[in-house]
């Protein structure tokens, strides 16, 4: 027979653990059969496209209006949010059947440095909200030329005869 020493810590992680994958089971959220959460919080769809001059966010938000939808800008991070309310929803027989996801949604990207947020534009049409992120301008290399001292910049540094040489003070 093989002596085992015995851990209580070790014991009392194992419990833990499995009291966390008990409870965390016990109240997890109801997923739709999309993988989506069907009721408290909703992920809207986002596609983030960039091209040569700009940054172009489109979000799926169907059934909601441009009201229902709010944008922010704080410190180079972009904010959708709102909120989608249950419309549809079909009772007989005692079952209740819901299968669009609603709820309130958030979704935040963050921007490169230097966008000027005054040049963000939006536009919301059959459900899709469309933000339009200028590109901040990349700094230009500057050339900068070099002065070389064979040529004299002052009269006070030219010699005053041939042979002399003058010496500033």
């Amino acid at each position: 027979m093989a002596l085992v020493r015995w851990e209580p810590t070790r014991e009392l992680s194992a419990l833990q653990n499995e009291m966390n994958r008990l409870f965390g089971s016990f109240f997890d959220v109801p997923t739709t059969p999309s993988g989506g959460a069907a009721r408290g919080q909703w992920i809207p769809a986002i596609d983030l496209v960039e091209t040569a001059g700009e940054y172009v966010l489109r979000a799926d938000l169907p059934g909601l209006d441009a009201d229902d939808v709010k944008i922010e800008l704080d410190e180079n991070v972009l904010t959708l949010s709102g909120e989608r309310t249950t419309q549809h929803e079909q009772q007989a027989d005692g079952y209740r059947r819901i299968e669009r996801a609603s709820g309130s949604f958030s979704r935040s990207l963050t921007l490169p440095a230097g966008v000027d947020p005054e040049h963000i534009n939006a536009s919301f049409d059959n459900g899709v909200l469309e933000i339009h992120i200028p590109r901040p301008e990349q700094p230009k290399p500057r050339r900068i030329a070099i002065e070389t001292a064979t040529e004299p910049s002052s009269d006070s540094e030219r010699a005053s005869s041939p042979g002399e040489v003058a010496v500033a003070a």
